[in-house]
């Protein structure tokens, strides 16, 4: 996520055989792991996962650098992506939740309260992307990917989302409105022409800004290797926009709800708590029924965790095919610190919020969600003071010079 928005692959590079044979054996116990012990539902879940880490990885669809070289250089190619993934997923979201059932199976979105807890929650989510250098999805991929500098943020993560658990009910106690659904509110309809609107605008909205700084629309540099880039990558960010969104209808289909990320980060965050001795059950956050209940069963019968883990192993097999999966263990102390602050941020924020780009951003507005909305603006403002703030990290902000515009 740190690097640019459109990886290049040197023609003719050769896949990394160790980590593409250990992802691949991994993935495979994986799914036989779980078919066996929770069942072939939680298989296909993890497999799914698995597909979205090498989707993620192969298309480089940041989240993170989409909105900074839009902050810093007026391009949105990456943002109109987004826009592309969240109106064919409310195309496909919006009736099956607005009907209640998927192929038989009952269905619900991700609808969670609007309010202030949202508003600070995001905004400080928001600065952690630019710092922490990726968003939930992007942490993940990108420690598939091999970087161990995502590691330090993961790990920072998990501990600001556990610190946040023992927070939320001040942060809940704060004015915030009731779930509000806008498929259930305005109607299908209505819902759906609201939303593809207000996509269409941000699209327009981009083109303009671009224009207005380049002259033109700044095509990504998009080098293919000599061999098909849908299996070795990279992919056009189209194309990875519409793998993800299907892939999370996939999810919707087999868990009854859609795509989701953060909250594995703080079971797992209370999990290794608890086993220190810290009595986080008593907690008013793991004391709820759902909460508990996932606190005290294994972490294979978590959807969200299988899923996370699945992430991480399709970017691994993803970064073997391209021939990059290459760790560097050596990091610049600015960056260890920045990497320590944005996970704190990223993990405490994503709690407080609701979610992630994934849980609230993504499934949170092709749920139809209003606090998705929310997420949206106070978490781009975020980004932008984030923006600023990478320099005095050593980060890089991407830019094209003005010899190619």
């Amino acid at each position: 996520m740190s690097t640019p928005a459109s990886p290049t692959l040197r023609p003719g590079a050769a896949i990394n055989p160790k980590p593409f044979a250990v992802s691949l054996f991994l993935i495979a116990l994986g799914a036989w792991f779980l078919t066996t012990n929770v069942g072939p539902k939680q298989a296909l879940l993890f497999v799914v996962g698995a597909l979205l880490g090498l989707s993620l990885y192969h298309a480089a669809f940041g989240f993170t650098s989409a909105w900074r070289v839009f902050i810093a250089d007026g391009r949105g190619a990456g943002l109109r992506a987004q826009m592309l993934m969240l109106a064919v997923g409310v195309a496909l979201f919006f009736p099956a939740l607005a009907s209640g059932t998927l192929f038989g199976n009952p269905v619900s979105g991700l609808v969670s309260p609007a309010g202030t807890s949202v508003i600070v929650g995001a905004f400080i989510f928001g600065i952690g992307m630019q710092l922490g250098g990726g968003c939930a999805s992007g942490t993940l991929y990108t420690v598939g990917g091999g970087s161990t500098r995502m590691l330090v943020t993961l790990f920072f993560f998990i501990v600001g989302s556990l610190i946040a658990t023992a927070h939320m009910p001040f942060w809940t106690s704060l004015p915030q409105l009731a779930p509000i659904s806008l498929v259930k509110t305005l109607g299908l309809t209505p819902a759906l022409a609201l939303n593809w609107a207000v996509f269409a605008a941000i699209a327009a909205i981009t083109v303009v800004v671009e224009k207005r700084r380049h002259g033109r629309l700044v095509d990504p540099v998009m080098r293919h290797a000599d061999r098909s880039p849908w299996v070795y990558g990279p992919w056009p960010l189209v194309a990875g926009a519409l793998a993800l969104v299907l892939l999370n209808f996939a999810t919707l289909a087999l868990a009854g709800r859609p795509w989701g990320v953060t909250s594995a980060f703080a079971l797992w965050g209370a999990k290794a708590a608890s086993a220190i001795g810290i009595d986080v059950a008593s907690w008013t956050y793991w004391s709820t029924k759902a909460n508990a209940a996932a606190l005290a069963a294994p972490l294979s019968q978590d959807v969200t965790t299988v899923m996370d883990i699945g992430i991480v192993l399709g970017a691994m097999l993803a970064a073997a095919l391209a021939g990059r999966y290459a760790p560097v263990w050596r990091l610049p102390l600015r960056s260890l610190i920045a990497a320590v602050v944005g996970g704190l941020l990223l993990g405490y924020g994503a709690r407080l919020a609701y979610g992630c780009n994934i849980g609230a951003y993504f499934s949170g507005i092709v749920s139809g969600s209003l606090h998705g909305w929310l997420w949206l603006v106070f978490a781009f403002i975020g980004n932008v003071l984030g923006t600023r703030l990478r320099p005095l990290f050593g980060l890089e902000v991407e830019r094209v010079k003005a010899s190619g515009c």
